[in-house]
């Protein structure tokens, strides 16, 4: 019997960017179970510090990004082209852009939050 599902071709540079802050932007892929963006930072930009029940994966393609992580953020990460951080579920975490930076997130499910603008720790730009 054939498969059913429907299958679907993306072009990141064919996608819109969605302007997150004046200083972030991303593009977002997502299927049943997970999604994928590309996470655009200028130098300098931050991203506050929050935690979902996502897993997720950060793939820095261009660039170089700085985690901190944990309760007390006291474990440090400076992440850098061709280097991936996972992140587990429900960890505090937070990061700066040390350069101009590309990165590839992924998250396993889906974040809610991003697809509906609901994330708020956003706001705090």
């Amino acid at each position: 019997m054939p498969n059913a599902a429907t299958v679907t071709k993306f072009t990141w540079n064919e996608m819109p960017r969605e302007r997150v802050t004046n200083r972030i932007d991303r593009r977002i892929v997502c299927g049943d179970g997970m999604m994928v963006a590309h996470v655009y930072l200028e130098k300098g930009a931050v991203v506050s510090e929050h935690s979902h029940h996502n897993e997720q994966l950060t793939y820095v393609l261009k660039g170089k990004l700085r985690f901190w992580v944990g309760e007390d953020f006291s474990q440090v990460f400076d992440v850098g082209e061709g280097e991936i951080l996972h992140l587990p579920s429900n960890v505090p975490h937070k990061a700066e852009a040390l350069e101009e930076t590309l990165d590839v997130d992924i998250f396993n499910p889906p974040r809610q939050d991003w697809l509906d603008h609901t994330d708020d720790y956003f706001k705090d730009q």
